[in-house]
């Protein structure tokens, strides 16, 4: 049986509230779970106190016997110093896509094409000019 430490879903329609519960890995979020082991309100300001509380000695034994915490709850329990958790790193993360990409080719070959028939046609009557 695989244990997570993972957030359940709480509190009204537009106003969240998470408890940091420890269940098994197949039970749905707010489903059945094992134990709660924290609490998270996103909704109090970051350095509030109340924000995310953690009881850490029941934290620290799950962890022990192999429970796996969610990449949000590795976090706050990185800034508790319970765990140390690497910086992931995503270099492709902020780059357009492939369609925006092929947009923005098409736009910029349609607008040299343009301005290359503007320079064809202000060169042609210059030409007749001259001609005459």
């Amino acid at each position: 049986m695989s244990v997570k430490i993972r957030l359940a879903r709480g509190g009204a329609k537009k106003r969240p509230y998470y408890r940091i519960v420890v269940s098994d890995s197949r039970s749905p979020r707010d489903g059945r779970f094992i134990e709660i082991v924290g609490t998270h309100n996103p909704l109090v300001p970051k350095d509030h106190e109340d924000r995310v509380r953690l009881k850490e000695d029941r934290i620290k034994h799950w962890m022990s016997v192999g429970a796996q915490p969610t990449d949000r709850v590795a976090r706050f329990l990185d800034a508790a110093g319970l765990m140390k958790r690497e910086a992931r790193n995503n270099p492709n993360k902020g780059l357009p896509g492939k369609k925006r990409l092929e947009r923005e080719e098409a736009a910029r070959q349609a607008a040299e094409e343009a301005k290359a028939a503007a320079t064809e046609a202000a060169a042609a009557p210059a030409e007749e000019t001259a001609a005459e």
